[in-house]
């Protein structure tokens, strides 16, 4: 959030625009002749990567994740390559092939070229798990050899490539026959549940190579094993799931469907935080919002965010310095005793790190030490019920993970910890901010993802949406969702007013029918997710000054309708 004026800085869109429209995915090809095989050698990795060649050392083996078999690529793209793995394929002129590929991980493209025809491709945004990716080309009349390969995005996360298959008629090279379609998988079962996940497993099938598991009609995982775990479940809730077999000749019909149900308690830290909460940050200086006291903010605030904490000369340290002049002679004393009235009330009041020009970081154990002492200090010294992190200028997720449990350690299980991290940060659960969000999961009390001055992003789905929209806040929230945090650790974070940010205000009409969308499936735009998430947590605003500028019209609105939340 900007201290000095109207808007944040601008991250990311451009890319994910550029990636997300520019090339086109290819429909299924069709079933291979009883003649064809697979012309590709080695084609699960299981020789290391003997007949492949990876652009600049980037690509090597590994045992995990695999697909199939024991072995699987994983190339990793850097700044100036984009880690490209080819093989050259022995084919026959005048014939069709069909192009497939398991991958998994950062952006992955497949395709083929010197066909002698029209070279194709086709590619996935990034993936929690296996996806397949399938195209076709026709070689030329005298077109006797092609060139397969796979490769990342520029400095993206490394990607994980198996099973790739090129059927066909035999160029001369030979190669595997062409495999069936395993059958469906029997004897699903349901093992251990917690508030937020379910065990489940089922007998092997010959033949497969990997299995997906539907939650409610929908593919939520692939996986390679007899078994998984669908996480990221509401309390409470009851769940319907299947599983498939698959190889690379295609997936097996869905085996019978069980039940499994959440136990009832929901994850997360900050025990006084109500069930669906607004969360507002309060501007401690005037950049031409309405000045505030602690004791203005109005009543359908939840979480109150004191924006922002300052930067010691000692690396990770902070202090709160009270802007009493530009605050209208607002005294400490003033400040310290609306805190304690806003929680008599029922409320949370917490310190936020960062903003649009706050430079904290946290980089080693010292660091870290230091950051956690010094928000313990400032808690004991104002009142403070946690933390809030919106550090816009990034974090190491392992040394912040680090802070916030020694942090948690010194305040206690009711100790409130927030994030409002970038849209461009929780776009994968590569990103260190969405890895701090996970490795912090049973004392993280919500995400308010700042859904602003972001340009387009990818939703769930692998679809470009353009921020303003319900279909933006929906299917931008459902990665996370679906991304392993609970519902109950997600909100929508908005601008109050068209002043509050330089991009993506939305009406709170938008705000409400998103949360409508997510926590009771009514009210979506195009994207409608594939399951509801009654326990979300809420919503958002930076912030509340602006808000009251203009007659509190956003928390009148938003705020009863997130608290009548299901």
């Amino acid at each position: 959030m900007d201290r000095t004026t109207r808007s944040r800085r601008w991250l990311g869109g451009a890319l994910a625009l550029a990636v997300g429209t520019g090339l086109t995915l290819m429909g299924t090809a069709g079933t291979a002749q009883a003649a064809d095989v697979n012309v590709a050698k080695n084609a699960g990795f299981e020789s290391g990567l003997a007949n492949w060649t990876c652009s600049g050392g980037s690509g090597a083996t590994t045992t995990s994740p695999v697909h199939g078999g024991a072995s699987a690529l994983k190339a990793t793209p850097a700044g100036q390559d984009n880690a490209k793995c080819t093989q050259t394929v022995a084919v026959k002129p005048n014939s069709t092939y069909t192009l497939s590929a398991w991958v998994q991980g950062g952006y992955t493209y497949l395709g083929a070229t010197g066909t002698g025809t029209t070279d194709v491709s086709t590619w996935t945004p990034d993936t929690s798990g296996w996806k397949q990716l399938t195209t076709r080309f026709t070689t030329g009349a005298s077109t006797t050899s092609v060139t397969v390969y796979t490769h990342g995005w520029y400095g993206q996360a490394a990607y994980y490539a198996d099973d790739v298959s090129v059927f066909g008629p035999d160029g001369g090279g030979g190669g595997d026959p062409d495999p069936v379609v395993p059958s469906t998988p029997a004897g699903l079962g349901v093992g251990t549940v917690t508030s937020s996940s379910v065990a489940l497993s089922w007998s092997p099938v010959s033949g497969a190579t990997g299995y997906n598991l539907y939650q409610n009609g929908a593919k939520v995982q692939s996986v390679t094993g007899a078994s998984a775990t669908a996480t990221g479940l509401s309390a409470s809730t009851s769940y319907q799931f299947q599983v498939t077999a698959t190889n690379a000749a295609g997936e097996s019909a869905k085996s019978a469907a069980v039940t499994g149900t959440t136990s009832g308690s929901g994850g997360g830290g900050g025990g006084t935080v109500p069930k669906h909460a607004v969360t507002g940050y309060w501007q401690n200086f005037n950049n031409g919002a309405t000045v505030q006291k602690i004791s203005d903010v109005p009543a359908n605030y939840d979480i109150i965010a004191v924006s922002f904490a300052d930067a010691t000369g000692t690396p990770g340290g902070v202090t709160f310095n009270l802007d009493s002049a530009g605050l209208g002679g607002y005294t400490v004393d003033q400040f310290k005793a609306d805190i304690k009235a806003k929680q008599a009330a029922g409320k949370s009041v917490i310190i936020s790190i960062g903003g649009q020009n706050g430079t904290v970081t946290i980089n080693d154990s010292a660091s870290a030490t230091n950051f956690a002492n010094s928000v313990h200090s400032l808690m004991q010294t104002y009142g403070f019920d946690g933390v809030d992190i919106d550090l816009e200028n990034g974090l190491n997720s392992t040394y912040m993970t680090q802070s916030l449990r020694s942090l948690s350690s010194k305040a206690g299980s009711k100790l409130v910890i927030t994030m409002a991290p970038q849209t461009i940060d929780m776009q994968s659960t590569s990103n260190e901010y969405f890895r701090t969000a996970l490795n912090i999961k049973d004392i993280l009390t919500v995400v308010n993802m700042q859904y602003y001055n972001s340009g387009s992003m990818l939703g769930c789905d692998g679809k470009v949406y353009s921020q303003g929209s319900v279909d933006f806040l929906t299917a931008l929230a459902c990665i996370q969702l679906e991304g392993g945090l609970a519902p109950s650790q997600v909100g929508l974070g908005l601008p109050a007013s068209t002043s509050g940010a330089g991009s993506g205000y939305v009406s709170p009409a938008i705000v409400n029918n998103a949360l409508d969308c997510l926590a009771r499936g009514t009210n979506c735009g195009s994207f409608k997710p594939s399951r509801t998430y009654p326990s979300l947590r809420g919503a958002m605003t930076w912030s509340t000054n602006w808000d009251a500028k203009s007659g509190n019209a956003w928390s009148n609105a938003v705020g009863p309708h997130v608290h009548a939340l299901p």
